[in-house]
């Protein structure tokens, strides 16, 4: 089940807030436990039990590390609940990815490959294995209490605003929430508001530019213009896709007394790759940051360590991201370039969050550091990708040939060139209408941007009954 759909909008949702404020506030966390399940088992009903486990051995787990004073039983606690999560996530999400590899080396080396059982991937597994870890470690660190309640706690992972696709939550910050929180008309309006924001990006927008990518990326010998209009609809398919599915999460969580810390925050004005990770999934890098790159040493060991530290987080990152070497090699693209930067940042005495980049360039350059690495990031294979690059730079010519022009819509390259108009004017609107933390609905313009909204919402939903199923990019995470 997907928020952008009939069966969510018009059955689910409404049941569920229904039986959701008729419950007594002691019993609510089953309520959206029951609900969370509901809406995952939609797509497997045999994976809620996978779910269920891992949810349990956590809380377990906690409970026994929270039981002794030792600190080596502690860690060894600790070691072993993270080694058990790491080996699902590992066994579910790279298993199939090792045995390719595998057999492509023994085919390399004159062998025959042999044969393995193929494994489906839960839908999800990444976010909820990453907020059982989470939880698990911040016990530990002493900055997360122990959930005093069983149903607290799988309520928190089951969330089902962010089960699937994010954002990256940790338990610290709901845990209060999950205690006491406040449910009002004026805190439900503005989840309301929220989500038909991120509803809208995804169907009036990121669906309609969707299959202009789609053209470049199945294109076997796209040319320069093919290719760049394609990376073009790419990246600003992604960034609707996505941003929509934060803030419908984000608005979820509001009408359920929930508030979610924020996930994006204008991406593509960064100046910087260092800058683009403060602003693109920021729960995710926030994630990356306190778990991988501090642990591994941070910048407390010197230069060199601070450079590999943070391309193995990024490594690591884009691994998370995908069983595949593309999802690797942009890992590797944007971890070298955060080390760059931060050699580029010495070298001339940058401090701070300022860009290491002369600022005539530093936009430009950023975004365009970005969209190359998208290219791997959509690419089902190296091939693939490889193709695109050659586009981009004229190798299969340049006009926009016959085969591809017929296909380019007119809507398609139209929403293509309002997408990117939303991009850039959106955080001019922002810091003069509502304030660089306000939305740009709760601001001066407030009434009138509500109605063209509420109109917005007509209209994506009708386009959204008309279209076929289109799921979100981050569910395959």
């Amino acid at each position: 089940m997907v928020f952008s759909s009939t069966i969510f909008l018009s059955l689910f949702l409404p049941i569920f807030l229904s039986i959701y404020y008729l419950t007594p506030f002691r019993y609510r966390s089953r309520v959206i436990l029951a609900g969370s399940y509901l809406f995952y088992g939609w797509w497997r009903i045999d994976f809620v039990a996978l779910f269920a486990a891992v949810t349990f051995f956590a809380y377990w787990v906690s409970l026994r590390m929270e039981a002794t004073d030792s600190i080596p039983l502690k860690q060894r606690w600790l070691t072993f609940g993270v080694v058990v999560n790491l080996l699902t996530l590992g066994y579910f999400k790279y298993f199939d990815f090792g045995v390719r590899s595998l057999n492509a080396a023994f085919v390399q080396a004159g062998f025959m490959p042999f044969e393995a059982w193929a494994v489906i991937l839960p839908i999800g597994i990444s976010f909820y294995i990453f907020h059982t870890i989470s939880y698990l470690i911040d016990i530990y660190r002493k900055d997360a209490p122990v959930a005093d309640s069983f149903w607290d706690f799988a309520a928190f992972v089951a969330l089902f605003p962010h089960l699937v696709a994010g954002p990256v939550l940790r338990y610290k910050n709901l845990a209060e929430q999950f205690h006491e929180r406040t449910h009002s008309w004026a805190k439900f309006n503005e989840g309301a508001i929220r989500f038909a924001v991120g509803f809208s990006k995804k169907v009036l927008i990121a669906d309609s530019i969707a299959p202009v990518a789609d053209i470049a990326f199945t294109h076997p010998n796209p040319t320069f213009g093919e290719s760049w209009i394609g990376v073009l609809a790419y990246t600003a398919q992604l960034y609707f896709d996505f941003s929509g599915y934060s803030d419908m999460a984000i608005g979820l969580a509001l009408m359920m007394g929930f508030r979610f810390l924020e996930n994006f925050r204008h991406p593509y004005i960064s100046q910087s790759i260092t800058e683009f990770w403060r602003r693109w999934h920021i729960s995710l890098s926030n994630w990356l940051r306190d778990y991988l790159y501090i642990p591994l040493g941070g910048n407390r060991k010197g230069r060199a360590r601070t450079y590999l530290n943070l391309f193995l987080t990024m490594l690591l990152g884009g691994l998370w991201h995908g069983a595949n070497w593309t999802f690797i090699l942009w890992g590797a693209w944007h971890g070298g370039w955060l080390a760059i930067e931060r050699w580029i940042a010495e070298k001339r005495g940058v401090k701070g969050a300022a860009s290491p980049y002369p600022k005539l360039i530093a936009m430009p350059f950023t975004l365009l550091l970005a969209m190359i690495g998208w290219v791997l990031f959509r690419a089902p294979n190296m091939q693939a990708a490889m193709q695109v690059y050659s586009g981009m730079i004229g190798r299969h010519g340049y006009g926009i040939s016959d085969e591809v022009g017929w296909q380019l819509q007119p809507f398609q390259l139209g929403m293509l060139v309002i997408a990117w108009g939303i991009i850039y004017t959106a955080p001019i609107l922002q810091k003069r209408l509502g304030g660089e933390e306000s939305p740009v609905w709760a601001g001066r313009m407030a009434l009138p941007l509500q109605m063209a909204l509420c109109l917005l919402l007509v209209i994506g939903v009708s386009k959204m009954i008309a279209q076929s199923f289109s799921p979100f990019l981050y569910f395959q995470f």
